[in-house]
């Protein structure tokens, strides 16, 4: 009687890419009052093998907005990319550089949903 004995193992490896984009707007004071659902793209950049945009809208993105407040999205660029999966971190940085506002963050922990999903080009959040 032959006896045989075998085992396995496999690995799956999740690369995580890292980047980072500074978008500076010069005469920020300028913009306030262009409308709101008008903004304002970064050029785009690449990060983690996928080109990206940020858009910022001094008077909000909605009308709804009453331009009580800006509103900032990073927004998957790639015209052939789809169902691309980010953690992000968006910061806004005052004239004077001595203060640092965060506006949201994904990178000091994993959300219990996983990364944002964006679909498809255009997609922002």
């Amino acid at each position: 009687m032959n006896h045989y004995s075998s085992s396995s193992s496999s690995l799956r490896e999740t690369i995580v890419v890292k980047g980072s984009h500074e978008f500076n707007i010069s005469g920020y004071s300028l913009m306030k009052g262009i409308g709101s659902g008008k903004y304002l793209a970064s050029y785009m950049f690449t990060a983690g093998g996928h080109d990206w945009c940020i858009y910022f809208y001094p008077d909000g993105k909605n009308p709804d907005d009453n331009a009580s407040y800006v509103s900032l999205f990073i927004v998957l660029a790639s015209q052939h990319s789809k169902n691309v999966k980010a953690l992000f971190e968006l910061t806004l940085l005052d004239q004077s550089g001595n203060q640092r506002h965060k506006v949201h963050s994904q990178f000091q922990s994993m959300p219990e949903s996983g990364p944002y999903t964006l679909m498809t080009p255009g997609s922002m959040w």
